[in-house]
């Protein structure tokens, strides 16, 4: 029962860990993840910066899958080239290896300090860098308390008989040992902790240096694992191309030197290192020589990944989504990142109606009407996904700028959606009502329509680079379209008025069906202007309650 228990908190131990270990990650990017993501991006032009770079923002994140999504997200999206993607990874693996390097020392003594610190600054404001950064001062001391803990557990086993003899098999199976700590890694998503806890276990002698080394190698390649399985969507194959080639730097790295487990461990034996700290010498130094070895042969290696991974042929299926990546929710910056692309995606199948609904204005073909109408099922389609990622972040993961990036993304997408359903079910009805009469418009009336829909097809490109500039004055700029949409209303209403002079004329059913389909126009307008002008104007405090003027009531 004793040794049960105290697996039970070594299991508490590690998950007090990898809890500590997100506090800080969370923190970070809270108080400085898009200057981080910015950071990055900057220096992921020439592969030696990429890789230092890698290292730096590993270290503050205390996490390479982290880092490796930014890199990830940026290759994907074409804006960096594939080999400083890969040189980032690199440096992201020597930058864990690094934290584990500092975690090594006794410092268990400053966790208190850390904590209390930490609860100062996070009760100080609810909001803001300084609420954050007590965030990862709260973190950093769970961790330093969480391997303190893991110590005072291991350390009445350390002369255990039947515990020895368990883990000797370590020893005698060194692929057993190495799938051990993969699945380890794996699971529970940390090399960090894998290898902090081998390291306890050498260092009280549970487990021989040499098992240590083999371990150690298995938390390496298992936590490759996790971002290529889950890391990338399996209808973007391109996004699968850096955490591909990171897993197999990791596949070759490990096959090297697990036959060499026993002569290394020999070597930092006779380098007067204790078994603790020369596993986590070894983690460094495994990492490093990785990179020094792969930084040369990126680009061929690159030259393979686009090869295994192509560019995902043309006629896939375009109701599904292609950025909303699951595992990217880790890092707000890149989720909220993928879920933009395939905002903007929702924008270009709007504009595709458009163009199809202006097409069909001047035409008695009602086949033009059909094919708009199916990509209306498209946007329907972009809509859910992209409003079903967006609602699985954690609302405790994000900070206020990523709060308010989230609600934008989820107001344009769903008054995108909603623009699609008016040119569906009102507009192209309007349409088609005018084709089965046969009421001709006047070609006059038929070039201000089709005048209104290019007007439409204009603000909807506006919206979407508002999407991504939030800039208020073009915001205010689209915000006065729906001034211009209400004066062409009114023309259409005068014009309409006019020809009911003469009911019997043919004009008068004609002018019915323009002002309705110009109503529809006004309509679509209207949630194109509240999808990408409101947001930004809404954050610039300068959006109004209601056009009515205020009064004493």
């Amino acid at each position: 029962m004793d040794f049960v228990y105290a697996m039970l908190v070594l299991g508490g131990a590690v998950a007090l860990l990898l809890w500590g270990a997100h506090m800080v990650q969370s923190g970070v990017q809270r108080a400085f993840g898009p200057r981080l993501q910015a950071f990055l991006g900057r220096h992921l032009r020439r592969r030696l910066v990429a890789f230092l770079a890698g290292i730096g923002i590993t270290l503050l994140l205390q996490s390479s899958t982290a880092t490796g999504l930014m890199a990830t997200g940026f290759a994907a999206g074409a804006l960096v080239d594939l080999v400083p993607a890969l040189a980032v990874m690199a440096g992201a693996n020597v930058g864990t290896a690094l934290i584990v390097q500092v975690l090594s020392f006794d410092i268990s003594g400053a966790a208190p300090i850390l904590v209390l610190g930490g609860v100062v600054l996070f009760r100080r404001r609810p909001s803001g860098t300084w609420h954050d950064l007590g965030r990862v001062l709260i973190g950093l001391g769970l961790m330093l308390i969480s391997l303190h803990q893991m110590l005072a557990v291991i350390a009445p086993y350390a002369d255990s008989a039947d515990l020895r003899l368990m883990l000797r098999v370590l020893t005698d199976i060194p692929a057993l040992a190495l799938l051990l700590a993969a699945v380890a890694a794996w699971l529970v998503h940390s090399s960090v902790a894998i290898v902090l806890l081998v390291m306890t276990l050498a260092a009280h002698g549970v487990v021989p240096l040499e098992a240590a080394i083999v371990l150690v190698l298995g938390a390496n390649l298992g936590t490759a694992f996790n971002p290529f399985f889950e890391g990338s969507s399996a209808t973007d194959p391109v996004a699968r191309r850096v955490p591909a080639g990171n897993l197999l730097n990791r596949i070759v790295g490990v096959l090297a030197a697990i036959g060499l487990a026993g002569p290394i461990a020999t070597v930092l034996t006779q380098l007067g290192l204790a078994p603790g700290p020369a596993v986590a010498a070894f983690h460094v130094l495994f990492n490093i020589a990785m990179a020094v070895v792969m930084l040369p042969l990126l680009d061929p290696l690159a030259a393979l990944l686009r090869r295994v991974f192509p560019e995902p042929a043309p006629g896939t299926d375009p109701r599904e989504p292609l950025y909303l990546d699951t595992a990217a929710r880790e890092v707000p910056e890149v989720g909220l990142g993928g879920a933009a692309r395939e905002a903007l995606r929702l924008a270009d199948t709007l504009e595709k109606m458009l163009v199809g609904a202006r097409d069909a204005l001047g035409s008695a073909d009602r086949k033009l009407g059909e094919s708009v109408r199916e990509l209306d099922d498209v946007l329907d389609g972009l809509n859910q996904a992209v409003n079903a990622y967006l609602t699985a972040f954690d609302p405790e993961e994000l900070g206020e700028e990523d709060r308010a990036r989230r609600h934008q993304l989820l107001t344009f997408s769903m008054n995108i959606e909603q623009a699609g359903d008016v040119i569906d079910r009102a507009l192209l009805v309007h349409n088609q009502k005018r084709i089965r009469r046969g009421a001709l418009l006047p070609a006059e009336e038929t070039a201000r329509l089709k005048a209104q829909m290019d007007r439409l097809i204009a603000n909807l490109r506006t919206a979407a680079t508002l999407l991504m500039t939030s800039d208020p004055r073009a915001a205010r700029l689209l915000a006065r379209e729906k001034v211009e949409f209400r004066r062409a209303e009114r023309e259409a209403t005068n014009r309409h008025l006019e020809s009911l002079r003469d009911p019997r004329s043919p004009a008068a059913e004609g002018s019915a069906i323009a002002l309705d389909l110009l109503r529809d126009m006004k309509i679509v307008n209207s949630f194109i202007v509240a999808a990408g002008a409101y947001p930004v104007l809404d954050r610039a405090g300068e959006l109004r309650p209601s056009r009515v003027v205020a009064g004493e009531t």
